[in-house]
């Protein structure tokens, strides 16, 4: 039986940008469901004793990762501009895409994010940016707001969050399949073959 891959991302990620811009194709591919899962990289650093990104307070690490992502995206054919401001906040992108984890345009929400970011240098941390990226992708703005940041739609991002360290994750993207953790990107093609033989 074939088992779900689950994609944990969160919105400041850079190499979450290029998980997200092929793992709904690839799923789709390999005849494997796909599972949305948006949660918070601060928590988790801060559980790890870090107070930034590993690549702000790794300078030598950082300017590799900016080169390796310019690289990976003309591989992957997809517009990149390093964001002037990182990492971004983006905590009411991640309440919706926690909040509306199955809804039919949700790829195409977390997409649009990742490419405001990281194609056109938007800021993803301005609520306003958020709500005009819904109305580009022709969402109704004060209903999915309104879920969003309900207490119930808040609560559903800590809870995802929470999940995230229980079950080992360190870093995004993450992918999980029946139990398995598979950290970064460049680990999509083997979660999708565990899910078909797990």
């Amino acid at each position: 039986m074939v088992k779900p891959v689950e994609f944990w991302f969160e919105f400041a990620s850079t190499y979450s940008y290029l998980a997200a811009a092929r793992v709904e194709d690839a799923c789709a591919e390999a005849g494997v469901p796909l599972v949305w899962r948006s949660f918070l990289l601060g928590p988790v650093f801060g559980a790890q004793g870090m107070t930034d990104s590993p690549f702000n307070m790794f300078p030598v690490k950082g300017a590799y990762m900016w080169v390796d992502m310019a690289r990976c995206c003309a591989d992957l054919g997809l517009p990149f501009v390093k964001p002037s401001s990182f990492p971004r906040g983006s905590l009411l992108a991640a309440r919706i895409a926690a909040a509306h984890c199955d809804a039919p345009w949700v790829g195409t929400f977390v997409r649009a994010v990742y490419h405001a970011n990281f194609a056109d240098d938007r800021n993803i941390a301005d609520d306003g940016v958020i709500a005009d990226i819904l109305g580009e992708i022709g969402q109704d703005r004060a209903a999915v707001l309104a879920a969003a940041t309900a207490t119930e739609g808040k609560a559903r991002l800590r809870a995802a969050t929470e999940e995230a360290m229980e079950r080992g994750l360190f870093g995004a993207p993450s992918f999980i399949v029946d139990g398995a953790v598979f950290w970064g990107n460049d680990r999509l093609e083997q979660a999708l073959r565990h899910a078909r033989t797990a």
